[in-house]
């Protein structure tokens, strides 16, 4: 089994560089000027649709950009290891996509918000290795086999 991979400063700024540059393009995504000028029935449903799924977004994206901050101070002798584990966390849980309201909103837009989902679960899986401080535990199959193994007497 192969050494764990600590997080460091150049997968910070490599995750910070993506994150705002996502930011960015959700955030004129989701500009609602002039974005639903063609008057249907639907009209209101898909203005709620965008609105619901841009604050889901936004709080996403900010939660993100917010951990990465924290990580960079740490890296930078800005605050301590214990300031970061106190006040450092990332959100557990956050609101997903509504599938009914991703359907009323344009391919372009549907595909940053699900940008944003996929980033949040790439830091939300460091922020929990990093809270375990990438201890490495034994998968439930290794446990299995270490058991019959004791078993077996091998």
């Amino acid at each position: 089994m192969g050494m764990p991979t600590d997080i460091n400063p150049r997968i910070v700024e490599a995750l910070y560089n993506e994150a705002l540059v996502l930011a960015d393009e959700t955030r004129a995504a989701f500009d609602l000027s002039g974005r639903l000028d063609d008057a249907s029935q639907d009209e209101d449903l898909a203005r709620i649709a965008l609105s619901c799924e841009a604050l889901r977004t936004i709080t996403r994206m900010m939660h993100a950009i917010a951990w990465l901050l924290n990580q960079r101070a740490y890296f930078n002798g800005d605050i301590s290891e214990l300031q970061l584990r106190r006040h450092g966390r990332l959100p557990l849980k956050t609101a997903k996509s509504d599938p009914e309201q991703l359907a009323l909103i344009d391919p372009h837009t549907r595909e940053l918000i699900l940008d944003s989902e996929r980033l949040y679960a790439r830091i939300s899986r460091l922020d929990e290795a990093w809270q375990a401080r990438f201890e490495m535990v034994p998968s439930a199959i290794d446990r299995l086999r270490e058991r019959l193994g004791q078993t077996s007497g091998h």
